[in-house]
């Protein structure tokens, strides 16, 4: 077993109670495989997004996605932070999540980002499935990206993702981020945001 194997098996979730395998499964790696992502599993990805639930079926998800060796996928890592910028370059494929901000009507769309992050979820269990990992990424420029995107007035840049097959090599990573793709990970127990009845204090 290489080495990313034996990471890839020690971030199952230790869950306390048992839940669905590809939720178990799923972590947030630093390194991929070094192979494109086949055209049909990326239609399989945005097909699950197509049938997320979203507020009276508004579907405010919008994406912008590139292939690594694209100006575009150049143009997606220079907006992203620095710290990101140390790994995010392995991935063969970047990826941009939009949401409308406001309702036909002209109303604000409270929910649409609640909507996005359905989607998403949606894309990371059908990602999980086809051996994708996807790592979400809040450190971006927002508004660098809405510029160098043409985003339309009334949309706007919200998250980035990279994605790629599970794989790759460690030693690629500088150390610091070659010790966090190790690390233990870490949640809040049940009892610290699941409350009976009444918000519960701690």
């Amino acid at each position: 077993m290489t080495e990313e194997e034996q990471i890839r098996l020690s971030n199952i979730a230790d869950t306390q109670y048992e839940i669905f395998a590809l939720l178990k499964q799923r972590y947030s790696p630093r390194t991929f495989k070094d192979e494109s992502i086949q055209k049909e599993h990326l239609r399989q990805l945005f097909e699950a997004v197509r049938w997320s639930a979203s507020c009276y079926n508004i579907q405010p998800w919008r994406f912008i996605y590139a292939e690594r060796g694209s100006e575009a996928y150049d143009k997606i890592a220079e907006c992203l932070s620095e710290g990101n910028k140390k790994w995010a370059s392995f991935a063969p494929l970047l990826l941009l999540s939009v949401y409308k901000v406001k309702m036909e009507g002209g109303n604000e769309n409270f929910h649409a980002l609640h909507d996005l992050g359905l989607s998403l979820g949606n894309m990371t269990v059908q990602a999980q499935y086809l051996g994708i990992a996807l790592h979400h990424m809040a450190g971006i420029d927002r508004k660098a990206a809405d510029e160098v995107f043409d985003i339309p007035e009334g949309f706007q840049v919200c998250t980035a993702i990279a994605l790629g097959y599970f794989g790759g090599e460690l030693d690629k990573l500088p150390i610091d981020l070659q010790e966090k793709e190790k690390a233990t990970r870490e949640r809040m127990t049940q009892t610290d945001f699941a409350f009976e009845n009444n918000w519960k204090l701690h």
